[in-house]
């Protein structure tokens, strides 16, 4: 006891471990498999500013992609064929089965007009809140999905199935009279009506339906934010604003937005502490 050195199996003396290396846990000496960086608590002026000047921006920059009509409408007959070969196109059918119950068909005008912004901007309130911890890494996916989003506006304007004339489609807004759709009706000459693929109300949906699902308290709460990814789907497509394949470009830059939130931290959101330190103000 109290020597400066151990000696060894061999018989030879080896030097201790520098000071404090013998009571740091094992774990602790290990590699870390998080990322560059580490979550912190969100501060809330911030986040206000971020989400209001990043909506801003989103609806800004979406609408100002030229409204390449001819080459939407062409895109769109080509969504249609594919779907067809993939048999697989019955969203005329769906629209025009919904289209003849009129409380159901006005009710998913203003589910698709409303619910992708008040529930999303809902969750994410409840992660600053209850999960601070996943917080930032959930925002990264949220805000990674909707830049993708806008590249895809950009480099593939598509018309959505209600402005096509090949498919029969219902423009359930118009019909209606209802306040469904920014862009339909008296609000089409200020939204790009030809900006389809990918769908958002598809990746935000599912966004909120993993985190809901994965980190909710109770049984019911995460069932139905289970359910929540597919009555949006059902609601996209009764109402002609989207083909099925417009859905799957909303996952497919999801995925991308949880990609790079695993890359830069290390972990999927719901994988990381609930919990982070405060931070100095």
């Amino acid at each position: 006891m109290g020597e400066a050195t151990a000696r060894t199996l061999e018989g030879r003396t080896a030097a201790p471990p520098p000071s404090g290396e013998a009571d740091r846990p094992p774990a602790d000496r290990r590699p870390s498999l998080r990322g560059t960086r580490s979550p912190r608590r969100p501060r809330i002026w911030f986040e206000v500013l971020l989400i209001a000047i990043s909506y801003w921006t989103y609806s800004l920059v979406r609408n100002a992609v030229p409204e390449q009509k001819e080459q939407a409408l062409r895109n769109a007959d080509w969504i249609w064929s594919a779907e067809r070969a993939l048999h697989i196109a019955v969203e005329d059918t769906v629209n025009r089965a919904v289209n003849s119950v009129t409380w159901l068909v006005v009710g998913m005008n203003y589910y698709y007009a409303t619910l992708h912004f008040v529930l999303t901007i809902g969750v994410l309130v409840w992660l600053y809140r209850r999960h601070p911890g996943r917080y930032a890494a959930a925002r990264l996916v949220l805000f990674t999905t909707t830049g993708v989003a806008l590249l895809g506006y950009y480099l593939f304007p598509l018309a959505p199935p209600r402005l096509t004339s090949g498919g029969g489609f219902v423009d359930t807004v118009v019909v209606h009279h209802t306040w469904g759709s920014m862009a339909s009706g008296n609000l089409a000459d200020v939204s790009n009506q030809y900006a389809a693929m990918p769908s958002m109300h598809i990746g935000w949906s599912v966004w909120c339906g993993v985190m809901i699902a994965v980190l909710g308290r109770w049984g019911w709460v995460r069932v139905l934010g289970a359910l929540y990814p597919a009555a949006t789907l059902v609601v996209i497509v009764s109402t002609a604003n989207h083909f099925w394949l417009d859905a799957v470009g909303g996952v497919l830059c999801l995925g991308f937005g949880f990609g790079l939130s695993y890359v830069w931290y290390g972990a999927f959101p719901y994988r990381l502490a609930r919990e982070v330190p405060a931070v100095g103000r």
